[in-house]
């Protein structure tokens, strides 16, 4: 039996959800089928988002009232865009019981703990995550419980968060499915900076631009779509407000890693245009041993 099957005892009595959307559902999901925690509350602003958690068995209760879904609860799980996360913790922060633990999902780490910890109070630990893992759907009816199997997830926790904090939320992550790591806040920020952030904004940048085409000649861009566009179209369709919220919050890192991406495809430009097939080839045979390597990881 592997770490992402079978039940296993709880490690969480109660687990709340401040945002019920992909990741918050497929977490809660994965909780319940592994019997992780006794009871799960999500909280969101639209009742609409609450009724289709309810519906799909995603959690055992909700609220639209912050304090209601957080009072007892064990671990509270911001999943909510990063831009938002320090106003969440402010609402939620008079509510949280002594020895709670607070963590998320946000893409960005740097700028969630700064938003965070001036709220938090005395007794509560924070244990900022981030599971590398999703899909280009949104909302909880896009959740399932095997989001996680295989995945990695990073936890970048502050230099005084509770060691047994950090094991209990490592212990949930790596009993749903993940493989864990640690990292500092900074070098996450950057590594996401290449392996995420930019590719989502080169999928946008080009989607756009066939968006900006001619009628006639985007209608044939959309029926003759071959794998590659194709493959930038699903990661161009995630949500919008998510990315907004990233690219404005790990913003000195994505403009540092754009500057070098830049420079790089201004070197390719030349080649192609001094027609050096040498220089081509090469390129293409240093980067087709990346996707190698992602396929040898198991994380293709």
């Amino acid at each position: 039996m592997n770490q992402a099957e079978g039940p296993k005892a709880p490690v969480f009595d109660t687990v709340a959800f401040i945002g019920i959307g992909l990741i918050g559902a497929s977490l809660s999901l994965a909780l319940k089928r592994h019997g992780l925690a006794r009871r799960t509350l999500a909280m969101s602003r639209r009742q609409e988002t609450l009724d289709t958690a309810m519906r799909l068995g995603i959690v055992d209760a909700v609220s639209t009232d912050i304090g209601e879904v957080v009072k007892d609860a064990d671990l509270v799980m911001i999943c909510v865009p990063v831009g938002v996360c320090g106003d969440v913790v402010a609402a939620a922060a008079p509510f949280l019981k002594a020895g709670a633990i607070v963590s998320d999902v946000g893409s960005v780490k740097c700028a969630v703990i700064r938003d965070v910890k001036p709220h938090l109070p005395a007794g509560v630990a924070f244990v900022p995550g981030h599971p590398l893992a999703g899909t280009e759907f949104s909302g909880p009816e896009a959740g399932f419980a095997e989001l996680f199997d295989g995945r990695w997830t990073v936890l970048t926790p502050l230099p005084e968060t509770p060691a047994e904090a950090v094991d209990k939320v490592a212990a949930m992550w790596r009993a749903v499915g993940s493989n864990v790591d640690g990292m500092d806040p900074e070098h996450h920020d950057q590594v996401l900076a290449i392996t995420s952030h930019l590719p989502h904004l080169i999928a946008y940048t080009i989607v756009g631009t066939a968006a900006d085409l001619a009628t006639d000649i985007k209608q044939e861009v959309i029926k003759y779509s071959a794998s590659g566009f194709r493959d930038f179209t699903r990661i161009a369709a995630s949500d919008p407000v998510m990315w907004r919220d990233i690219f404005l919050n790990n913003r000195e890192a994505v403009l540092g890693i754009l500057q070098r991406f830049t420079e790089d495809l201004t070197a390719m430009q030349r080649a192609i245009r001094r027609g050096e097939g040498d220089t081509l080839e090469e390129h293409f045979a240093r980067t087709r041993a990346i996707r190698r390597g992602i396929i040898d990881a198991r994380q293709a």
